[in-house]
């Protein structure tokens, strides 16, 4: 037992390093919550110890779990004659190969019918919101413990605050939740147990059903195979040793959870600290004050990029730096981009003379609308005036298994084409849908809803079809696409639409909304020098990511080889 209390403490580095890979999105969503693999592996190792009798040690002076077990028996054969349990079917005899493990000596292999019953809950026919009668238990009244619904009809199967429920249907069959008094719903059972050993019965449910060689039946709602459940096995210490188990887990438990909270709060502080470094360095106007505030952050690097999080942040920050004239510096023979406009208004205004082109914006800007100080070199110009764009809004085309590739919003991912999902129209259904105006190489896609402002450059050499909810921007100077992805993706450009974008549910923004967005727009080779410099440095925050996931997988195997060592 002294081997596994130092297992458990001597590696909190590993336990508490081992973070799961982390889903990043716009928000803080994808942040390190502190509840990381390390630690679940480390309660799962307390709950395996726990029911293998490794946990606390064996006092030979424990009355047997046999007695305690017979105990039971006549408890249940009592109330069998008292007409309050079914009379049960024999029971197969246990044979050596359903046995899972060596049991320590006082304990005893069980079938889980003879220690525990299932009482499963149903749907009262009458529910009101007036709160008569009692309350209405269901998987989200007790999980999130909001009480809306009750009952009156007592003839439902009734929970008191000393049960313990299980969630029997749905995602989530197989959580244990404390019992309240009320009516028990229909996805949800009534733990039926003798009260001196509903802790450790418990303790058996929080530790999962894999000591039961118990599967999920079902395959759209999963739900518990409750009779199987019910047969197979459980390992039963004898009472007193399972007051001790209980005892050392909910220690253990606590531990971890301080662990989960130290871990939390030094993530959040770790966030706040990198946000507001890079949020200070944004926001620095001076070059002499953003060149100190750089070299802070530089010299501090590796402390304070190590997390998926603080790396997504400071992508941000790149762009923003880009789209402000600060990620690289300008030079005073690139001619103005004052130029660049003036060329590109000539193109358009001849698609509008030669070819009806309709996407047209104001041209004059006030200052006010002009939401980031940029170099003088750098002019801005409405994102109507510098493409045409191609909409395809009013319905959405037949689909079929294969034949012309759709791209639709799921598509469109930040800075990239994801083929996936693969969706498809036939080529009649193209001839007909694609008459607006046909994608080219070099074009750009942007998603108007679901989700709103996503930007890629297309990179598809063949046919495709665009869906509703993308906007094609035939760039009038295929040149300023690299740049201006960079501009669309940057935070300032993303509040722009937000800004502009309605709707409850699904906010979206309308093509004359979007049309009429200013962007800030640097001379071309300065755009050039912009890009380049973007994707060097997007790339090593790739390499760095990957780096810390190698990190993380590593810290994951090492947590397995310690779950293993102490189970055999």
């Amino acid at each position: 037992m002294q081997q596994i209390q130092q297992l458990l403490t001597e590696h909190l580095d590993i336990w508490t390093a081992a973070e799961p890979e982390k889903k990043s999105g716009r928000g803080r969503s994808g942040g390190n919550t502190g509840k990381g693999y390390g630690i679940q592996k480390l309660r799962g190792l307390i709950l395996d110890l726990a029911v293998r009798g490794k946990l606390v040690p064996q006092d030979s002076n424990d009355e047997p779990a046999s007695e305690l077990l017979k105990r039971i028996q006549v408890e249940k054969a009592n109330l069998i004659a008292e007409g309050k349990l079914k009379k049960e079917k024999p029971l197969e005899a246990i044979a050596e190969g359903e046995k899972l493990f060596d049991l320590p000596k006082g304990w005893e292999w069980v079938r889980n019918c003879q220690v525990f019953q299932l009482r499963k809950g149903r749907i009262p026919k009458s529910l009101n919101e007036d709160g008569l009668g009692l309350p209405y238990l269901d998987i989200d009244a007790l999980d999130r413990n909001i009480l809306r619904r009750y009952s009156e009809e007592l003839t439902c199967p009734q929970s008191t605050d000393k049960d313990i429920l299980v969630v029997c249907d749905g995602s989530r069959s197989g959580l244990v939740l404390d019992g309240k008094k009320g009516i028990v719903g229909s996805t949800l059972s009534i733990i039926d147990t003798p009260i001196y050993i509903q802790n450790y019965i418990k303790l058996i449910f929080k530790q999962g059903f894999e000591i039961f060689n118990t599967s999920m039946k079902g395959a759209a709602i999963p739900h518990l195979d409750t009779q199987k459940l019910l047969q197979n096995l459980t390992a039963l210490p004898p009472i007193e040793e399972q007051q001790r188990i209980v005892s050392k887990v909910d220690e253990l438990m606590a531990l971890c959870d301080q662990l989960e909270q130290r871990n939390s709060n030094a993530a959040e502080a770790h966030e706040n600290l990198v946000e507001h470094l890079l949020a200070t360095l944004s926001q620095t106007q001076k070059a002499q004050d953003f060149n100190s505030q750089w070299q802070r952050i530089y010299a501090n690097f590796d402390a304070l990029f190590t997390t998926d999080v603080s790396i997504e942040a400071l992508k941000k920050t790149l762009l923003q730096l880009a789209v402000t004239g600060r990620l690289v510096p300008q030079d005073d023979s690139d001619e103005p981009a004052s130029e660049l406009i003036k060329q590109i208004l000539v193109t358009r205004d001849n698609l509008i003379k030669n070819d009806g082109l309709k996407t047209v914006a104001k041209e004059k800007i006030d200052e006010k609308e002009m939401y980031l100080n940029v170099p003088s070199s750098w002019t801005y110009c409405r994102l109507g005036n510098l493409a045409k764009f191609i909409d395809y809004r009013g319905r959405t085309p037949n689909k079929v298994n294969s034949g012309v590739p759709l791209i639709t919003a799921k598509n469109v991912r930040p800075g990239c084409i994801s083929r996936i999902p693969e969706e498809y129209i036939t080529l009649e259904e193209y001839n007909l849908w694609m008459t607006r105006g046909l994608p080219r190489i070099g074009d750009m896609l942007f998603t108007t809803e679901a989700p709103l402002g996503n930007i890629a450059l297309v990179d598809i050499s063949e046919k495709f079809a665009l869906a509703q909810r993308v906007i094609c921007f035939q760039l009038h100077n295929q040149a300023i696409g690299g740049y201006l992805k960079v501009a669309l993706m940057s935070q300032a450009l993303q509040f722009q639409f937000e800004k502009e974008a309605k709707g409850m549910t699904a906010t979206g923004i309308k093509a004359s909304n979007l049309k009429e967005i200013p962007i800030p727009i640097p001379p071309l080779d300065e755009q050039h020098r912009i890009v380049a410099k973007v994707d060097e440095l997007m790339a090593l925050c790739d390499q760095l990511k990957a780096m810390i996931q190698e990190a993380s997988q590593h810290q994951q195997q090492l947590a397995d080889v310690l779950v293993l060592k102490a189970l055999n």
